[in-house]
């Protein structure tokens, strides 16, 4: 339960969730778009593009019920839910599914289908057996202490012939050079990086069928270039994630490039059948 307290204030010390409304309904009073939000609720290396891809990887007549794990603050959900997936998120951090609840609440989706949103931690999924056509995860099983458990626990939740697609942040060949602070964790004491050979062993001992793994390294270097050089402009965006994780992020932000290039850390996307 420790774990569990350390992450939500990870994510929650510097969350600024009032000042967050109030800059959107000053600046979208119509409602923000997906991609006015996206700086601010794509917390994640790619971004928008990213979030895409994952979910072409699933078709919404045949695996449309979805869960989200560790959803954030609802990007992922919100791009779903506009193809057509019935979505539902979890995160651990209740600050994020209030405020995820809220953004969702102005974004003008009127014909995607409603979103449901759950605290919860994703070891113990509070839903019954079978209950999903798939299961998402978008960098964050990086920052689960029990990554064991919360396969066991997404294949317990995925029906027969469901799908687990993850866009995840696994350790590279020079893993032990990682720079910290990073956007899940502050230090080595609160990150849970695999290798791909853990993650896919994993997967296996809980049966699961891999079907696709891709690596995405070098695409995630590239993004994640463009959007430091953002960053460093004087001019301030409308939204960032330095709302979510205050100043911190402009070290985040430059550790997340070193580590890609130097080899620490690797970007893949990987799915599975059950």
């Amino acid at each position: 339960m420790m774990d569990s307290h350390l992450l939500a204030d990870h994510y929650q010390r510097a969350l600024r969730a009032d000042e967050v409304l109030a800059q959107i309904d000053a600046h979208y009073p119509a409602g923000p778009t997906l991609h006015q939000l996206a700086p601010l609720d794509q917390l994640h290396i790619g971004g928008v593009a990213a979030s895409a891809r994952l979910l072409k990887r699933l078709n919404p007549d045949t695996h449309g019920k979805v869960l989200d794990i560790g959803a954030g603050l609802g990007g992922l959900m919100r791009q779903g839910a506009a193809l057509g997936f019935q979505m539902t998120g979890l995160d651990i951090t209740h600050g994020f599914s209030a405020l995820n609840r809220a953004l969702s609440s102005r974004v003008k989706q009127p014909d995607a289908l409603p979103l449901a949103w759950v605290t919860g931690d994703a070891s113990a999924l509070p839903f019954v057996d079978s209950s999903f056509d798939a299961v998402l995860f978008q960098h964050s099983l990086l920052k689960m202490p029990n990554a064991a458990r919360v396969i066991s626990e997404s294949r317990r939740v995925l029906r027969p012939g469901g799908q687990l697609v993850m866009h995840e942040v696994v350790s590279g060949p020079n893993v032990a050079h990682l720079r910290y602070p990073v956007p899940w964790a502050a230090s080595s004491a609160h990150s849970h990086l695999l290798s791909l050979v853990e993650l896919t062993r994993l997967l296996e001992n809980d049966d699961f069928q891999l079907e696709h793994i891709d690596d995405w390294s070098e695409m995630a270097l590239a993004w994640r270039q463009r959007q430091r050089q953002k960053e460093q402009m004087p001019r301030q965006a409308v939204l960032s994630p330095q709302w979510v994780f205050g100043e911190r992020f402009l070290t985040m932000g430059k550790n997340l490039v070193d580590n890609l290039a130097q080899g620490a850390i690797k970007v893949v996307e990987i799915q599975a059948s059950c």
